[in-house]
């Protein structure tokens, strides 16, 4: 009996522990993961579990709430430049403010190997301060806009950081209700024409738009969900069947039904003078209609008060509906209706709201997967909307007035090239311009000084305005990330984010495939440009040049094949990696960073400058993986426009000595692989006083036009008697 009661004891302590465990586990909330969080609310005696939608977990003081905190990747995951989402712990009060703002996870490439990341970190923590429902620009400003410049050289990152900040910010905020008495300052312009009405059916309604319309098939669904885990819910309605991808998912339709043309056609004159007297002056009244799988309704408004699934945005202001702005809509009159399983009402209290309804608006109808007994993933669908101009009173003047902006809730890549409409212009004409030269090269090789102004003048357009402004540089990277992408999930979002990148790998595109890599290596590659800069400059100031011997050179070549297959075997198990040994480019730091870097980094790519003032394209020749790539991807182009002739390399080697990257052979063929279309043999080919074969057919024509000599007759006189000699006769 005395042994046993130690051991009662001992399990009684153990017993103890066991209980005590799942509340020390409750107890290690939010802010066990995230300690710093102690510093951001001094006062908080504790944090709720991560809840709601969108999820956030409220951080108390006693019972009253005094902000809450969240990760943007659950609530606005906006993907950046490196087609991953930036990952940023926010935190705000319950006034509204942004308490705090740090980064968490990011993969942008030029921030893993070029910009230091602490200018990420130092960019987020400018939003500490501000209030959700600010609207902050970044790079430049307007009418009650907030102005925040953004991280330089990093701009498409930081325009990402800011959606992602204020977007995430402002949702939460709308969801815990938090904002609910910000009301938009501008004044209406315009108001609902109440004594406006004629008949029109179903089909009329559709037709000028007074009824949006949105259609989701099944496919569609799991299409958007694409890379995100898969549900192991036997009920899950966004996993069809096998050969069902074409049912409907859901088929809905909506209206605002305040104007009378609509409210009366659709409700009948009674249901809708019913449903006026509820509304205040500024209220609206959305009607939503829908058949399908999918109820738009959901269950969050009985969870909460709040309708999870459907929502307005109009100006980046999220418009939610609670249970109280629900009014039932049963079958109606109008002629041509299909008839709907689910339809409703929502009103939208515009003292909330700041709600213009004669102003543009979007509908966001939110799909969520289930992935677990408590854990879902979201993805949401919107549809534009706009009140026909007939229902208001809106001047016509005023309506094109607004035709230069963008609606608030346009997709970021839009708003970036928006933004940029100056740089594409120029760009576009660049590419014009060199359009042009390629399309009309037979006639400017044969005038040699004019094409070599407009070389010169192209290549220093391409180094200042491509490089140094535009930042367009395009490198190994992006065909990395391009093979990526198309290997997991592909979505043309991630290559929009960079206007001048994306047009300049389209035309890089097109002309691959018509006549090979030569025409980007030559023409359009910042450091390029600078490489063949340095060299003519070089040679102006008669520095000696020194080539390979071409038994070398063209062992030479490999390397840069080599480099690629390694970066592309790197890429296949980590991006990241290649990322990080992509760094063999000088390009981020020559021209992206201005050479402003480190000194390894800046020794390197002056060393590579340097070189090629001795040895032109000395790094394009043999080291650069992004011209690799290029050989590899137009080997099999469609055209050939570098004219050649039978004597050329038999025996002429004039051409084959001139090229500037020595792409030329002994017997006078062209390696388009290593060709970077500078067109200095066509000169020479159209040259009748440097290429054999014209100088030959030159001096043939000068010859046959030469007048041939005359004959003189010389007579000498006759012979004498004294003589008695004949005379002479003398040609």
């Amino acid at each position: 009996m005395r042994g046993t009661r130690p051991l009662s004891l001992i399990t009684r302590l153990l017993l103890a522990l066991l209980l005590l465990a799942p509340a020390s586990v409750a107890l290690a909330g939010i802010d066990a993961k995230y300690p710093q969080l102690h510093q951001v609310f001094p006062e908080a005696e504790r944090y709720g579990d991560i809840e709601g939608t969108p999820p956030a977990a409220a951080v108390y003081h006693g019972d009253k709430v005094i902000g809450y905190v969240f990760e943007t990747v659950m609530v606005a995951p906006v993907p950046a430049y490196s087609g991953a989402p930036i990952n940023i712990l926010v935190s705000i009060g319950t006034d509204g403010t942004i308490r705090d703002a740090r980064v968490l996870e990011q993969h942008e490439p030029i921030l893993l190997v070029g910009i230091p990341v602490q200018k990420l970190y130092d960019f987020v923590a400018r939003y500490i301060g501000h209030r959700v429902d600010d609207q902050i620009v970044v790079g430049g400003g307007g009418s009650g806009s907030v102005r925040i410049d953004a991280i330089s050289s990093a701009t498409v990152t930081s325009m990402v950081a800011n959606e992602t900040i204020m977007n995430s910010a402002l949702k939460v905020a709308a969801s815990r209700k938090l904002i609910a008495g910000v009301a938009d300052t501008g004044a209406a312009t315009a108001q609902v024409r109440a004594d406006y009405f004629v008949p029109a059916d179903w089909q009329t309604l559709t037709g000028n738009g007074a009824i949006g319309h949105l259609q989701l098939a099944r496919q569609a669904i799991t299409d958007a969900f694409k890379g995100q885990p898969e549900s192991g819910l036997v009920d899950d309605p966004t996993a069809p069947a096998p050969g069902h991808g074409a049912d409907t998912f859901i088929d809905l339709y909506f209206a605002d039904v305040t104007p009378p043309t609509v409210g009366r056609n659709l409700l009948g004159p009674t249901a809708h003078a019913d449903l006026m007297k509820q509304l205040k002056p500024g209220d609206s009244a959305i009607a939503v209609m829908a058949n399908g799988i999918y109820s738009f309704k959901g269950v969050g408004y009985v969870r909460g008060g709040i309708f999870d699934r459907v929502h307005l945005l109009q100006d980046g202001k999220l418009v939610l509906f609670k249970d109280s702005d629900l009014v039932q809509l049963n079958d109606t009159p109008l002629r041509g209706k299909p008839a709907f399983a689910e339809q409703a009402i929502f009103i939208v209290r515009n003292g909330g709201s700041g709600f213009d309804a004669t102003r543009p608006w979007t509908l966001q109808l939110l799909v969520n997967r289930q992935v677990g007994p408590l854990q879902s993933i979201y993805h949401t669908f919107t549809r534009d909307y706009r009140m026909p101009a007939v229902y208001t009173t809106r001047p016509e003047v005023a309506a094109v007035a607004d035709t230069d902006a963008l609606p608030a809730d346009a997709p970021l890549w839009q708003k970036v090239w928006h933004g940029r409409r100056l740089d594409i212009a120029l760009l576009v004409a660049g590419l014009s311009v060199l359009t042009l030269i390629l399309m009309f090269q037979d006639w400017i090789v044969t005038r040699p000084h004019l094409l070599e102004r407009l070389r010169v003048g192209f290549l220093i357009y391409t180094l200042v305005f491509i490089g140094w402004y535009g930042l367009a540089q395009l490198s190994v990277v992006n065909i990395l990330t391009f093979i990526q992408a198309m290997l997991h999930g592909f979505h043309w979002s991630t290559f929009l984010m960079d206007p001048l990148v994306f047009i300049l790998w389209v035309f890089v595109a097109a002309t691959l495939l018509l006549l090979g890599r030569g025409i980007y290596c030559g023409w359009l590659c910042p450091f390029g440009a600078l490489q063949v800069l340095v060299n003519k400059l070089a040679r102006r100031l008669h520095v000696p040049q020194f080539e390979v011997p071409q038994y070398l050179h063209e062992r030479l070549w490999a390397i840069k094949y080599i480099i690629l297959l390694v970066l592309f075997g790197m890429s296949l198990q980590s991006l990241n990696m290649a990322e990080h040994y992509a760094e063999i480019e000088p390009f981020k730091t020559a021209i992206t960073l201005h050479f402003a870097r480190s000194w390894s980094y800046v020794l390197y790519a002056v060393a590579l400058v340097a070189v090629s003032a001795f040895n032109n394209k000395f790094y394009c020749r043999y080291v650069c993986p992004l011209g690799a790539g290029l050989a590899v991807s137009g080997r099999w182009h469609l055209f050939e426009w570098l004219r050649r002739r039978k004597e050329c390399g038999r025996p002429c080697q004039i051409c084959a000595n001139e090229c500037e990257v020595k792409a030329i052979n002994a017997i006078g063929q062209i390696n388009f692989n290593e060709c970077h279309y500078c067109l200095d043999c066509q000169v020479t080919y159209a040259n009748d006083q440097k290429c054999p074969p014209l100088v030959e057919r030159r001096k043939k024509r000068e010859r046959a036009a030469r007048p041939l000599p005359t004959p003189v007759l010389t007579i000498t006189p006759a012979a004498t008697p004294e003589t008695h000699e004949p005379a002479k006769v003398a040609d």
